[in-house]
């Protein structure tokens, strides 16, 4: 797995952690400032800065993932090819690609702007708040997978009845619908007659 400063372990010089930084941002995603990641997703949330890519292959299949399940956030449900958060200045699509990577092991060969969501999703489970400005990606992906094991825990390509079928019998992430619809129109520009 690479080193990034997603994965590499940090230290201040008083032995703590560094705390991973989010950006928030107001209504129209303009930057305002910055918060820790866990605190952001405490209720009520605070409104930050996010990306979800939604990759396919040849056939027009989306690449699921379900998340590992040691995350903190929504362990074990299945969610969208990747998502996350920028770091502060950092570009949604550069984060977009960089996380991709580290979570899959794998660069889009194509990845596209889809426009963006904001919303408001608490998580059942956990107690945390999904409010987030979120900005969307699809593409496509040609080359073998290799998920982190830390991030993934399986990967599912599907057609658009396969997602149904198992959106109705299995957990999928609180914020799934809401961004898979937002970008149901550059899914369709790419991936034509699949059905998205």
């Amino acid at each position: 797995m690479p080193i990034t400063p997603a994965t590499a372990t940090h230290s201040s010089s008083n032995g703590t952690a560094d705390a991973i930084l989010l950006e928030l941002v107001d209504e129209d995603g303009v930057t305002i400032g910055t918060a820790e990641k866990l605190a952001a997703h405490q209720p009520p949330g605070r409104l930050h800065r996010a990306f979800s890519v939604f990759l396919f292959d040849e056939h027009g299949r989306l690449l699921l993932q379900q998340r590992a399940l040691g995350k903190y956030h929504s362990p074990g449900v299945w969610s969208n090819t990747c998502c996350g958060h920028p770091y502060p200045g950092e570009a949604p699509f550069a984060a977009a690609a960089r996380r991709t990577y580290e979570e899959l092991g794998v660069s889009p060969s194509l990845l596209a702007e889809a426009g963006t969501v904001r919303y408001n999703h608490p998580d059942p489970v956990s107690g945390l708040v999904e409010q987030e400005y979120n900005h969307l990606f699809v593409g496509l992906v040609q080359a073998a997978l290799r998920p982190d094991p830390e991030e993934v825990g399986e990967t599912a390509f599907v057609t658009p009845a396969e997602l149904m079928e198992r959106h109705a019998t299995e957990t999928f992430s609180s914020w799934f619908m809401t961004v898979l619809d937002a970008a149901r129109p550059a899914i369709r520009e790419l991936t034509g007659p699949a059905g998205w």
